[in-house]
């Protein structure tokens, strides 16, 4: 596996070892309710836990983007955030944390007031022809997500000639972009369940070492409870802890950087799983042969 690094404030932020980000939803409405923190002890309890377990980034959202979620407005978002973020703050000071919008002013705002480090994008830029240029400014580092049309729409009966071609063709141009603008530091996203059917889902997972190979640049996996697990096993996202867990492991192994996931103690153990599987084949004699 490559080693990557980020830089976050001037400070490099290893990937050598996958890491995992943890997920705060100030939204009342998010997919999975077990995600959903609104009072001010629910958002402090989850910031703790997502410390305390292990996960390395504090990844927090205040608009719900699940398949025909409500559009709020920009002002509605940064009042959820800064409520969030303030208490993040409090609670995790040291933490690297993740602010999850589309919107350039919102993105400069939760920098500027609370100094986030990294900008998670589920648009990478098409729903706000702003936020290049604020990245670029801000310099800081960006997560930019595949995305066929907007949360409202994304799962109208999505459809590819080439779902591979379009996803990549789609990163390339955008991290052409970037780079010409001088954005160095990038993770890409292939978002999992973002205008995709079962059968989409399924074949990005079957080619993600692919992104790797092809881009040069780490890759975020966001599979936690998704539809794309529960609607092939069959119950909610409450029952699709194990099958999160499958996934990501596998996704580890295909080269995964970062994995973004509600249940930060069975990310971690899947990482120390497959690192120590790793590590154990790099120092391993030759394999016996007869």
């Amino acid at each position: 596996m490559k080693n990557y690094s980020l830089n976050i404030h001037g400070t490099l932020f290893d990937l050598s070892v996958p890491r995992v980000m943890g997920i705060l939803n100030v939204t009342p409405d998010s997919f999975y309710a077990g995600s959903r923190k609104q009072t001010e002890d629910e958002i402090r309890l989850r910031c703790r836990q997502i410390v305390e377990e292990g996960a390395s980034i504090i990844d927090i959202g205040a608009y719900s983007s699940r398949p025909d979620a409500a559009h709020i407005t920009a002002e509605e978002e940064m009042e959820r955030l800064h409520r969030g973020l303030r208490i993040v703050r409090e609670e995790c000071p040291d933490a690297i944390v993740s602010v999850d919008t589309f919107r350039a002013d919102v993105a400069e705002r939760c920098v500027g007031d609370y100094g986030v480090g990294i900008i998670n994008d589920i648009a990478a830029g098409a729903m706000d022809e702003r936020m290049f240029d604020t990245v670029a400014r801000l310099q800081v580092s960006y997560i930019m997500m595949h995305m066929q049309g907007t949360p409202q729409t994304m799962q109208h009966a999505p459809h590819y000639d080439c779902l591979m071609r379009e996803v990549f063709v789609y990163f390339a141009e955008r991290i052409h972009r970037l780079h010409d603008m001088g954005v160095n530091d990038l993770i890409l996203d292939p978002g999992f369940g973002f205008g995709k059917t079962l059968e989409h889902n399924y074949e990005l997972m079957a080619h993600l070492e692919e992104f790797v190979r092809t881009f040069d640049l780490p890759l975020l996996v966001g599979i936690s409870r998704k539809s794309m697990i529960y609607k092939l096993l069959g119950g909610t996202p409450a029952d699709a802890l194990n099958g999160t867990t499958v996934l990501n492991t596998i996704a580890l192994m295909k080269g995964a950087h970062i994995l973004r996931v509600h249940d930060v103690k069975a990310a971690v153990e899947a990482v120390r799983l497959v690192e120590a599987m790793r590590q154990s084949a790099l120092s391993a004699p030759e394999p016996f042969t007869r």
